[in-house]
């Protein structure tokens, strides 16, 4: 499988973006479509992956101006092959580029193991967001 990840531009790319996140979080999780789209997208730099082969969308990420990263879905017929660890270090390079010097996100609880690989540090108590239990989690860059 051969993945391309590009920094995507809401303009030009929000359908592709938007259908993977309408897929996963809304779809998926049952993440209320009022909480998905937050109005922030616009002012976010966004990560875009597709299936060279195909050209399909199949994974996203952004990265908001206070530097939380966010919205990393992957269509589910693609995970478990890396792409999640793509998506994630585009995302920090952009963080660095902004001049970042730490990131943080929101991790659902099933994937704080894959960000604890990154170096991602559990910062705070269990939440919940969407129904769905999280913990912030911290990167110093």
């Amino acid at each position: 499988m051969e993945i391309d990840i590009i920094e995507a531009e809401w303009p030009r790319d929000q359908n592709a973006l938007g259908m993977i996140r309408q897929e996963v979080f809304i779809e998926e999780q049952h993440v209320p479509e009022a909480l998905e789209w937050d109005g922030l997208d616009s002012e976010c730099r966004h990560v875009l992956a597709r299936d060279l082969s195909t050209d399909l969308p199949i994974g996203t990420g952004r990265l908001v101006a206070d530097g939380q990263i966010g919205r990393m879905a992957i269509c589910k017929d693609y995970r478990r092959n890396g792409i999640g660890s793509l998506l994630l270090e585009k995302l920090l390079e952009l963080a660095k580029l902004d001049g970042h010097t730490q990131v943080y996100l929101h991790a659902q609880l099933y994937v704080v193991d894959f960000y604890k690989k990154a170096h991602f540090e559990v910062s705070g108590a269990t939440f919940m967001d969407a129904g769905i239990p999280h913990v912030k989690m911290i990167l110093k860059l």
